[in-house]
């Protein structure tokens, strides 16, 4: 059935986009998604157990601050319903388990009192636990911009790796990481507002390149109240009076879609060129080309 619906899917899309007028390129496959989804495709019912909920721990790598409580009591409605369908995999730790994938499954039973929850019981290393919550959390819900910053700032700690090295593995930019690491630096109650959805990511990146913590705080508060758009943004601190760490990059004349790149990159995550009249947009694996197509509100009927 699963193989069926994946033929179908890429005939689907063939089809979408067979005026090249939208190019979905896959990057470097991510070993750790892989490895999750291998392990649930490949796992005999057999070794699936049931654990109790109360047993079970957040994964201490777990980059989500805040869960959406809306989603989180559909998710739970549907679990009371039909049951967990996919089982969430888990690492035995010194009194009980840790989650490794799975986390909004197991809060979702918590909220409608189910007490047991099927589980794959499988061991990880530290560096892959950070690594595949990351992903699963950017992949399957989006991240605010700075839980993802602290995220990435974790890992790159962990795995003594480079920004560039990072990039290739969850497939992201290396100049997407460098924004993103830049929101950081930024003033705790912009972090919040971020955090909490009312700034969006284009937004902070042009934040966190002004000097001035005080200007900072004032034009967050403008964005809020004014509603004001990410070019409005732009074209105030285009101002020379402006103290800037780097020169804001201002679109150039002859890249005039340079706006709606840097707009659907903050929108889908995942950095977006328009090139030769096609836009072109990288995934990592089929659950990110889902993620972006539901995104973009696109339906793939399958047959």
């Amino acid at each position: 059935m699963e193989t069926n619906k994946r033929k179908a899917l890429g005939k689907g899309l063939e089809q979408l986009f067979s005026n090249e007028s939208l190019y979905v390129e896959p990057t470097v496959y991510v070993e750790p998604a892989k490895k999750i989804e291998e392990i649930v495709e490949n796992t005999p019912k057999e070794d699936i157990v049931e654990v109790n909920v109360s047993e079970l721990r957040s994964n201490p790598y777990q980059p989500r601050q805040t869960f959406d409580q809306e989603k989180l009591v559909e998710l739970s409605n549907s679990i009371k319903e039909f049951g967990v369908l996919e089982p969430i995999i888990i690492k035995k730790s010194i009194k009980g388990y840790e989650i490794v994938a799975g986390e909004r499954r197991k809060k979702a039973c918590e909220l409608v009192g189910i007490e047991k929850i099927p589980a794959i019981i499988k061991d990880f290393t530290d560096e892959e636990m950070m690594q595949i919550a990351l992903l699963e959390n950017i992949q399957r819900e989006n991240l605010t911009a700075i839980e993802e910053a602290e995220a990435i700032a974790n890992l790159l700690k962990v795995l003594n790796i480079t920004q560039e090295e990072l990039g290739n593995r969850i497939g992201k930019s290396r100049s997407y990481i460098t924004n993103l690491l830049g929101l950081l630096k930024l003033p705790e109650e912009v972090k919040n507002d971020i955090l909490n959805g009312y700034i969006s990511m284009g937004h902070a990146k042009i934040l966190s390149k002004l000097e001035d913590e005080n200007l900072i705080k004032e034009l967050a508060k403008r964005i809020k109240e004014e509603h004001m758009s990410v070019r409005e943004l732009e074209l105030i601190v285009s101002n020379p009076d402006y103290k800037r760490k780097n020169p804001i990059q201002k679109v150039k004349e002859e890249n005039k879609f340079g706006f709606v790149e840097e707009t659907m990159t903050d929108r889908i995550g995942n950095r977006v060129r328009i090139k030769n009249k096609k836009i072109i947009i990288p995934f990592n694996s089929e659950k990110d080309l889902e993620r972006i197509l539901e995104i973009l509100q696109i339906e793939v009927n399958v047959d």
